[in-house]
């Protein structure tokens, strides 16, 4: 029968195919050899000319089903770009996401600025008039912290030692989800020309100067910054790099150069989906460490240490991760 001989003079071609296509989903590209990747192609076209074949003559069903569900495998190995989740995982962290923020150094160093800049006019400014407070904390921000506030009232803030273990987790999944949304915000918010981005880490330097005057002001300093710190080197960290990406954009969308507006926001917009990936994750971590180690661990040295070894570890990362070629 002409639908027998059609898929005896073809069926070896479809199996070695079916074979490469198995492999490079199992094992990505790097598993086949240097003549396997050249057959690939040529196998792909034969497979579509016996498809269109025998969609032309109308050989049996389940030939038809074969032969479509090989072509559109072997498509997505060629032109998907498709490779096993380790190794893409792998190289995101230790090549792609460090790389990117590097790219991003001038931008993060100008949302350094203008966080300490926030930071800078809140303390000045209370450390003349503390009656001001209120306009940089918000009430329902302060949560009863401010000038009028007694020492053992924000000391008791430091040491939180009622907060129940069972509500640990919920308590971090709401600081990441609260973190990562503010932090996204400033890099989604970029393309606006930056200007919300830059407003966005003036008031958060504004929020972190003015409690660290308050805290200063009463000799509890060291005790607020070994409390912030453990999760704030991450945190702000994180959230300089979602505003370095927004700045990016902001400039793209101002300064285009040589491109179209549209293709470099597009150029803008692929490092801010790394940065955004890689942030959130940082977020999670955050979360975390607020949420469960800040809640449990009082000791300022251990607190101190957890800060000092994050703020160490943050920096290697970024300053000597994917500089191998």
């Amino acid at each position: 029968m002409p639908s027998v001989r059609f898929r005896q003079e073809r069926e070896a071609s479809w199996r070695t195919l079916e074979a490469l296509v198995d492999r490079v989903q199992r094992s990505g590209l790097r598993s086949l050899s240097a003549d396997e990747l050249a057959r690939l192609p040529v196998l792909y076209r034969a497979a579509l000319s016996s498809l269109s074949v025998a969609r032309a003559i109308a050989l049996d069903a389940a030939l038809l089903a074969y032969l479509n569900a090989l072509a559109a495998r072997a498509h997505v190995v060629l032109y998907g770009g498709r490779e096993p989740f380790a190794p893409a995982f792998r190289r995101f962290w230790v090549r792609t996401f460090p790389r990117t923020a590097r790219s991003l150094r001038w931008h993060f160093l100008v949302a350094i600025l203008l966080t300490g800049l926030g930071a800078t006019v809140a303390w000045r400014e209370l450390a003349r008039d503390p009656a001001r407070w209120s306009d940089f904390i918000p009430p329902a921000y302060a949560q009863g912290r401010g000038p009028d506030a007694s020492d053992a009232d924000l000391r008791s803030v430091l040491e939180q030692k009622d907060t129940p273990r069972s509500s640990l987790i919920k308590f971090s999944s709401f600081l990441f989800t609260h973190n990562a949304t503010i932090g996204l915000a400033s890099l989604g918010l970029g393309f606006a020309a930056g200007v919300p981005t830059a407003f966005l880490l003036l008031t958060n330097g504004l929020i972190v100067g003015a409690f660290g005057w308050l805290y200063g002001a009463r000799g509890l300093g060291p005790e607020f910054w070994a409390w912030t710190l453990p999760h704030g080197v991450t945190e702000i960290w994180a959230l300089l790099l979602c505003a370095a990406a927004g700045l990016r954009m902001g400039q793209a969308l101002v300064f285009p150069r040589r491109l179209s507006r549209l293709a470099s926001l597009r150029r803008a917009g692929e490092t801010a989906g790394v940065v955004a990936l890689g942030s959130v994750a940082m977020f999670l971590l955050a979360g975390l460490i607020e949420g469960v180690f800040r809640q449990t661990v009082g000791d300022p040295g251990i607190r101190w240490t957890v800060a000092g070894s994050t703020f160490v570890l943050w920096s290697v990362y970024f300053g000597l991760a994917g500089r191998s070629p």
